[in-house]
């Protein structure tokens, strides 16, 4: 079997893929309280997180408390508290809204050594559960930006133009970062199970590429067809073109 011919594709109607995902999510939960899972920012994840906060508060029952919720990505270069964080929009979407939050695994980018931080943070995402993942509009997922490999660990990165534009344009940093630390492939690809969510006509093009076309550092997404449980969640118009 090739690396590109395991994974299992979803396409729903647009109405329906935050409820459809939030549902296997809570089942995952259900089936392991003590679930290990990488989360990302961003806006494809946004109403799926609104989903599970909305419907934690209509009947809270403690699901999430032995949870370990490990942040995907983080900026380099914004200070504390800025909006764009992705530390600060996890907690602000998502684990906040929880009662009791499960326990969250951030990226020390406030402290002196950015190279440790990565370490720590290396550590910290192996042996995960299930990992949550968006898909950049030049195939990047996290951090992993064009000329990422399949070996690469949690690291420091350099961040494409446009993920740094991203940062103010669209999440109102109040500058530019300077970089950025993400969980790097290799740990993504060592998670028990994996989840590409996309959404959205914009997304079809690049969803193509990672799922038809050749595997390639150009399209770092390309590289979570090797993995044994990968599961891709799309709406109709991300799926368009598949």
């Amino acid at each position: 079997m090739s690396a590109a011919d395991a994974f299992d594709l979803r396409v729903l109607p647009a109405a329906a893929w935050a409820s459809v995902v939030a549902d296997a999510f809570i089942e995952r939960l259900r089936a392991r309280p003590r679930l290990r899972v990488c989360l990302p920012t961003g806006d494809t994840p946004a109403p799926l997180y609104a989903e599970l906060a909305a419907r934690d508060a209509l009947a809270p029952d403690g699901a999430y408390a032995q949870a370990t919720v490990v942040l995907l990505d983080e900026w380099l270069g914004l200070p504390p508290g800025d909006p764009a964080r992705c530390d600060v929009r996890l907690r602000r979407e998502l684990l906040d809204r929880l009662a009791p939050p499960p326990r969250f695994v951030e990226i020390d980018v406030d402290a002196s050594d950015d190279a440790l931080a990565a370490l720590a943070h290396d550590r910290a995402a192996r042996g995960l559960d299930l990992a949550l993942l968006g898909l950049g509009m030049n195939g990047h997922v996290g951090f992993n930006e064009p000329g990422s490999l399949p070996g690469d660990p949690t690291r420091v990165v350099r961040l494409a133009r446009s993920s740094r534009e991203a940062a103010i344009a669209r999440y109102g940093a109040v500058q530019a970062p300077t970089g950025g630390i993400t969980v790097g492939l290799a740990r993504l690809l060592e998670a028990e199970e994996a989840w590409l969510l996309v959404t959205g006509a914009h997304k079809a093009p690049v969803l193509r590429r990672a799922l038809r076309s050749p595997e390639g550092p150009d399209c770092p997404a390309s590289y979570l067809r090797r993995h044994p449980r990968l599961t891709v969640f799309a709406d109709e118009a991300a799926g368009s073109e598949l």
